[in-house]
């Protein structure tokens, strides 16, 4: 596995692995606990270094599943997790980056995740009612005591983000990216390389879509979160499906698999960028990690941008009530 840099010198390898979905999201419910904790495992043996997590998901499972996985190999991995959610009832029903809970949620953070440091704290989401240079100076805190090594923001503006960076510098910048999700492109990605700030894309795969695995007519169950998300009605996808058939031409004709075109793809875009795909497989992690051995030509990866702007993409990436969460 090769490694990157993000920003501030954090050395991750470069795919990391997404672990919501071992807890959540993607329905049925994610197979046995011994299940999970044996791929997550595995990763480490196939590479990878960089785990992502949050509070949020389960909620807090996700941090104890990781926890429990990763507590042997503490020192050899980079794990992240994320704050700034408020739990009623076992659900998440606001935002909450004040900084006393900022604090608390670290503390508690620390102990699902069996370690005294956190290497690398997100802002899950902007909080409009904290400024964000408060929220800054709440991880500053947490630095300076030693409980967190590195700041980060997710799914924020160019704006947001450099006020946060001017507070305390931010490590990375954690938002949606993909062959079908480009909004970074236009005002973060140039704020990430002009300030030199890693990029953390999330759903790499298009939530499942870019690696040929989702039929044009399929149905989601109730429990699977793309049953929510507009982009995956049934017309939708059906509008869709050319960029996928496309990916998986040019994967053929590279003897690799389609989600491994999509991530070599966005490997190529910056060498500050860490894609974190998610799987509850194995067999998925290996394939994700082997993407790092898929070269795109200069040709290749302009017919997938020329592509994916000519045909453009149908259905919104969220529904109205998190589409409103993002790029503040």
């Amino acid at each position: 596995m090769h490694t990157r840099t993000l920003g501030q010198g954090l050395q991750v390898s470069a795919i990391g692995l997404g672990c919501m979905g071992m807890s959540q999201s993607y329905g049925p419910n994610p197979g046995p606990r011994d299940e999970m904790l044996r791929v997550l495992r595995s990763a480490v043996d196939l590479g990878v270094t960089f785990f992502d997590t949050a509070e949020a998901y389960g909620p807090y499972e996700n941090e104890l599943l990781v926890g429990e996985a990763l507590a042997p190999v503490r020192d050899q991995v980079t794990i992240a997790t994320k704050f700034g959610w408020r739990f009623e009832g076992g659900r998440a029903v606001g935002l909450d980056s004040r900084p006393e809970t900022v604090r608390r949620v670290a503390d508690e953070s620390l102990r699902r995740l069996r370690t005294d440091v956190i290497d690398l704290f997100y802002q899950h989401r902007v909080d409009p009612d904290v400024p964000i240079e408060d929220v800054a100076g709440a991880v500053a805190d947490l630095v300076r005591a030693g409980k967190v090594r590195h700041f980060g923001l997710s799914e924020a503006s160019a704006a947001t983000i450099r006020a946060a960076h001017a507070v305390l510098p931010v490590t990375a910048v954690q938002s949606e990216y993909s062959l079908w999700t480009r909004d970074p492109e236009a005002q973060v990605l140039p704020t990430l390389a002009e300030l030199g700030i890693g990029f953390v894309p999330f759903s790499p795969l298009g939530k499942g879509f870019l690696t040929g695995t989702v039929a044009a007519d399929q149905e989601f169950a109730h429990d699977d979160i793309r049953a929510t998300i507009p982009r995956f009605s049934a017309d939708n996808l059906a509008a869709n499906q050319a960029l996928a058939d496309h990916v998986a031409l040019l994967a053929d004709a590279k003897r690799a698999s389609p989600g491994q075109v999509a991530l070599a793809w966005l490997l190529g875009r910056h060498p500050w960028v860490v894609p974190i795909p998610g799987t509850r497989r194995t067999a998925r992690v290996e394939e994700n990690a082997a993407a790092t051995q898929v070269a795109l030509s200069a040709d290749e990866r302009a017919s997938l941008d020329t592509l994916a702007a000519d045909l453009g993409v149908h259905g919104e990436r969220y529904g109205a009530f998190h589409l409103g969460l993002v790029g503040r």
